[in-house]
């Protein structure tokens, strides 16, 4: 099906429309298609950060979700968008299809044709819409922008895929989840 494009769209008019392109998103109304699919290693990245988020979770018990892309997170009326790798912690927020408001963190996987999507379109939605952390990872320059929303001076940090970089999030739990993207390189 072709993506209608000539006027814009609620969330709700989006979410109901069938057989929309895979890796489809609104954004402020108007509806973009994220082809083409991402590559092997942006997949290989993002994969990788999933797992050991999952196994964090799940090695401390914790009540966060950790999903990926394909799934639609309607931030509100207008924006729907599908993150590469989000966290969410409040699981009310989920309904069996979608996440429905910001999720607590948000990792973006650059590529080439989405760059301005993730650094700036993106990055206002996800700050407008409340997420507290978001991550941009840059595997061509291989660093990480990290962007801390939650507290008084709003940090914005930037590591190498060499350092070890800690997610604040879970600053606060008994054993911290610190991520190094190098291991998440294809070898």
């Amino acid at each position: 099906m072709a993506v209608p494009k000539e006027k814009t769209y609620t969330a709700e008019e989006f979410l109901a429309m069938e057989e929309l392109p895979p890796m489809t998103q609104l954004i402020n109304g108007c509806i973009v298609s994220m082809a083409p699919a991402p590559s092997e290693g942006h997949n290989y990245i993002a994969g990788g950060m999933y797992a050991k988020i999952l196994y964090y979770i799940k090695k401390n018990k914790g009540n966060c979700r950790v999903l990926y892309a394909p799934f639609d997170v309607k931030l509100d009326n207008g924006n729907v968008v599908q993150p590469d790798v989000f966290v969410t912690c409040n699981r009310d927020k989920l309904d069996g299809k979608r996440h429905n408001g910001a999720p607590d963190w948000v990792i973006e996987v650059v590529s080439p044709s989405n760059r301005s999507m993730d650094y700036f379109t993106k990055f206002v939605l996800y700050r407008n819409a409340g997420v507290r952390e978001y991550w941009i990872v840059d595997p061509v320059n291989q660093q990480v922008h990290v962007y801390i929303w939650d507290t008084p001076d709003m940090n914005m940090l930037t590591y190498s895929f060499a350092d070890d970089i800690p997610v604040h999030i879970y600053e606060n739990a008994e054993e911290k989840l610190i991520l190094k993207l190098s291991d998440h390189l294809d070898q």
